[in-house]
């Protein structure tokens, strides 16, 4: 599922489950392993059928008022409709802010309604200290800048992308649209997408740790994993 989507476009939960299901039943049905890699955990257990996708069409009076508000006033307002779905949502996301408050509004909440699980599953989380974690997050950060990150968001905008939707596409997006704009300085841009990046994998921890059925690995210790994975198919 890479370069599914014109960036223009929007793509929710509803969308990865519908594209990710096809994807996974091709590559079962070659009789190979899938792996799903994340990231956002809410859209995996949607797309495993751990949780339902409220099917709440657009309300674009109520979208056009939440788009003149800022993250923080959004974000009260979802401490305060629906706190669940709050603890685990990125509180800089406005897109998501947004989407949230729109399901509440017609639904009351975000519904974490567990409905059947499709696939027979092994969740494997990777167990590392908060010293490393933050060393990974710098280094990738390093690593994506002299890669041309840089330069992929110019062309991004160039083609026709606005700084505005960048907002909605992450991290590293809005901080490097901003500091494109000048808005802010290198230094800056960086500190911010480092802090909010380790600020973030915190959140996904906390949704992590709710899941017991989780295998927690060590990344170094790649035999006892394989062994893992290896017991997890021949019982299937």
């Amino acid at each position: 599922l890479l370069d599914v989507e014109d960036p223009k476009n929007t793509y929710n939960v509803a969308d990865f489950v519908r594209d990710g299901r096809n994807v996974v039943d091709d590559i079962l049905s070659r009789n190979k392993l899938p792996v799903i890699a994340g990231g956002t955990f809410l859209y995996i257990d949607a797309l495993l059928g751990k949780v339902s996708t409220p099917k709440v069409p657009p309300n674009e009076t109520l979208r056009e008022h939440l788009e003149t508000l800022t993250t923080d006033k959004l974000f009260k307002m979802l401490i305060d409709s629906d706190p669940a779905r709050a603890e685990s949502i990125d509180r800089a996301n406005k897109r998501r802010l947004i989407r949230a408050l729109e399901i509440g509004e017609a639904l009351g909440t975000v519904p974490p309604t567990v409905t059947h699980e499709l696939y027979d599953s092994l969740t494997l989380g990777i167990s590392i200290s908060k010293e490393e974690l933050r060393e990974n997050i710098s280094k990738r950060l390093t690593d994506r800048i002299e890669r041309g990150m840089l330069e992929e968001v110019q062309n991004l905008y160039k083609n026709g992308l606005s700084y505005e939707r960048m907002e909605a596409l992450g991290l590293e997006y809005r901080y490097i649209a901003e500091f494109l704009q000048n808005k802010i300085t290198r230094d800056v841009m960086l500190a911010q997408i480092e802090t909010k990046s380790m600020q973030y994998a915190k959140r996904q921890m906390t949704w992590l740790k709710r899941n017991k059925s989780i295998v927690w690995i060590s990344p170094s210790d790649l035999t006892e994993t394989l062994k893992t994975i290896t017991d997890f198919k021949e019982e299937k």
